[in-house]
């Protein structure tokens, strides 16, 4: 079918490589030699009918290269076909005599002629094949006797042209006849269909169809799977122009894409853009699936074709890696939705399908698990058999197959000998049998009933001496284990506060300061919530979400919110405080602190907040008197000076006795003293006893 010239000049004016093409005026085939040669074109098809092989009688004419063009066949100004025009280049091959005996020759009788010198001629075939047609012509061709050189190039003959369609591949060869040497061939793909246009959105895929608005166009996405029909996944008829996004998941290496124009006689046009793309392979291997279908069969369901084997394995119930099973079994090369069935007697429940590349391990499944229920603890026997029924029995473990009557440090080795009787007596199960060997799965409950019955008699005389020692120092145990009593009590009781920390984020430093203070509370241990370790709960749900959120969860479990005050947040209390009733000023989307305050301050206000809220303040950060009057209605600490009286208020009547407080409030005072003092030497940081900055306003 004609192709609209507009149409061409899109698919050919956007390759970077072709600039322009040249127009051949005509239907009709010509061929052109180089200058010295004089060439013929015959009328009508040729038989595409290369022959055998011949010996050549002298020195004769042989195709060396093909060449191909891309040109523009026209009937009228604007209806053009893509035409393929084909260049070969042409040497003299062959003497006509054996140089060495020439040479020799000439050498023994210098007075004798130069060797015959006359002109040659050769019929050239060129085979032309773009599916679903074929088209051979016959070039005949001839050389002067002054351009006969053995060996050398003579020239080259062009001819004018073979028609193809948009995006196809072109396959061309030639030969001679008679032929005197192995035929030329050439494979080329032809630009594809103008209007489509693959690109990139983020992880999506565009395809871009630009063509003008009157134009119909059918499209459709398809699985072009090897093992099998196309298989069609989406279609529709379309007018230009066109922007389908595809989700980067739909991906995968067989999707292909045809476009064709709807008008009688049209070519389809295919390609598959995403044989190489990396996420369509990974999105291959998330969309297959292993089934396995009783009694021994199993299936690899897949969009595609996957370059993969599948072999057998055995997995132990400890939930090692699973042994592989080659050999003696044999790997199977894999063929997607098909059943397929290994060579197995009998099923067990730890025997696996393994498929997997040449790169890894990429599925895995064990067989019939439904059917034959869990894993068990059995031990696989392998029996090799030799050429006279010389058998060997070998257990397959983690570091190999171990030999049963060996000295392995080993659970197989050292059970070698019951295992073999197992075998003998038929308590093992066959689960494959060849000439090269055989399969036994043998239980092993019974020697692990025995192994346990010996750690239970141990532990029962441990627990004996044990309590023998305890009614020797009774009134030393008693008392260590109403010690041991009280600090349970106390460490089920701290673990069970919750506690909420609110802070404005001033700078960097003072997020630091904040986060080590709230990985020291949570030693003590406390259940510590901060908006540090939640950012991105609050930009799923916003800051006043997530405030409301953890304080209603914290204050329903016993929970205290701690107010930690600083420069910045003494700044947005009194902001709200002087200036109730209009908008407060914007603040970032993760600060919890401005967000809270709008429920924080109503609890202040109406007298709720004693007993549910604790405030607290850095030494060197902010003077005491700086903090608001109306939040001295509850405890407000200087912090790591009343370390101990902030610990014993956040534990509460779960608060360990004062020594013990005393050491946990050193031990959080060492880890918060790298943070305090990198937060005292941040710029702009202010000291005690100085004025709080321009942010400071009057105090309350």
């Amino acid at each position: 079918m004609p192709v609209p010239w507009f149409l061409l000049s899109l698919a050919l004016g956007r390759n970077p490589v072709v600039l322009s093409l040249e127009r051949v005026v005509g239907p009709q085939d010509t061929a052109r030699c180089s200058p010295g040669l004089s060439c013929h074109l015959w009328d009508g098809d040729v038989l595409c009918l290369p022959g055998s092989l011949v010996s050549a009688p002298g020195p004769v004419l042989v195709p060396t290269r093909l060449q191909t063009e891309l040109v523009l066949r026209c009937h009228e100004e604007t209806d053009c076909d893509l035409c393929v025009r084909v260049v070969v280049h042409l040497a003299v091959h062959g003497y006509w005599e054996d140089p060495e005996d020439e040479e020799f020759r000439r050498a023994a009788d210098p007075e004798l002629e130069e060797p015959r010198n006359v002109s040659l001629q050769a019929h050239v075939v060129l085979s032309f094949q773009a599916y679903p047609t074929a088209h051979c012509v016959l070039l005949e061709v001839q050389v002067p006797a002054a351009l006969v050189q053995p060996g050398q190039s003579v020239g080259s003959v062009a001819f004018d042209c073979f028609e193809a369609a948009l995006g196809a591949e072109v396959q061309i060869w030639s030969y001679t006849q008679p032929r005197y040497q192995k035929e030329l061939n050439l494979t080329q793909q032809l630009p594809a269909l103008p209007w489509l246009n693959v690109s990139a959105d983020g992880e999506d895929v565009r395809l871009v169809l630009d063509v003008s608005e009157e134009q119909r166009f059918g499209l459709s996405l398809y699985w072009n799977q090897v093992q099998g029909p196309v298989k069609p996944w989406w279609h529709s008829n379309l007018t230009g122009p066109q922007t389908i996004t595809l989700n980067h998941t739909d991906l995968v290496p067989c999707l292909c894409i045809q476009v064709w124009p709807l008008e009688p006689d049209s070519v389809r046009t295919s390609i598959c853009p995403f044989r190489e793309d990396p996420r369509a392979h990974r999105n291959l291997w998330r969309a297959a699936r292993l089934q396995l279908l009783p009694p021994r069969g199993w299936r690899l369901d897949a969009p595609c074709s996957l370059p993969a084997e599948a072999t057998l394995c055995w997995q132990a119930l400890d939930g090692g890696p699973c042994l592989p099973l080659v050999p003696p079994l044999p790997r199977e090369n894999v063929t997607v939705n098909k059943v397929l069935e290994f060579p197995l007697l009998k099923g067990h429940p730890n025997i696996c399908v393994q498929v997997s590349t040449w790169e890894k391990l990429q599925l895995q499944e064990c067989l019939w698990a439904d059917s034959l229920g869990p894993l068990k603890d059995d031990m696989l026997l392998v029996e090799t058999r030799g050429p006279q029924d010389n058998g060997s029995l070998c257990a397959l473990e983690p570091s190999g197959c171990t030999p049963l009557l060996s000295r392995a440090p080993t659970r197989a080795a050292r059970l070698g000998e019951q295992l073999l009787q197992d075998v003998q007596s038929g308590q093992c199960l066959q689960l494959w049998d060849n000439d090269l060997g055989v399969l036994w799965a043998c239980p092993m409950d019974k020697y692990i009933h025995q192994r346990w019955a010996l750690v239970w008699l141990a532990c029962l005389l441990l627990v004996a001496v044990v309590f023998l020692l305890l009614l020797v120092k009774m009134n030393h145990v008693k008392g260590w284990l109403r010690l041991l009593k009280e600090d349970i009590r106390a460490g089920v009781a701290v673990r069970s506060r919750a506690a909420l920390l609110l802070y404005s984020a001033d700078d960097a430093s003072f997020e630091r300061l904040v986060g080590a203070l709230a990985s020291a509370l949570c030693q003590l241990p406390l259940r510590v919530a901060v908006d540090l370790w939640s950012r991105r709960d609050l930009s799923a749900q916003g800051a006043l979400a997530w405030f409301h959120a953890q304080r209603h969860r914290t204050l329903q479990e016993g929970g205290v919110v701690v107010l930690l005050f600083s420069p910045g947040a003494v700044a947005l209390c009194r902001e709200w405080l002087q200036d109730a009733t209009s908008a407060p000023r914007a603040h970032g989307p993760h600060d919890a602190f401005a967000a809270s305050l709008s429920c924080v301050l109503p609890d202040f206000l109406q007298g709720r907040a004693p007993g549910r809220y604790v405030g607290a303040y850095f030494d060197k950060l902010l003077p005491a008197d700086a903090v608001p009057a109306l939040f001295r209605s509850v405890p407000v600490f200087s912090l790591p000076s009343q370390l101990p009286d902030f610990l014993g208020t956040l534990q509460g009547s779960a608060a360990p006795r004062p020594r013990r407080l005393a050491e946990r409030a050193e031990q959080v005072s060492r880890a918060l003293q790298p943070a305090l003092d990198s937060c005292f030497r941040a710029p702009g940081v202010p000291e005690r006893g100085r004025g709080m900055g321009p942010e400071a306003g009057d105090r309350t």
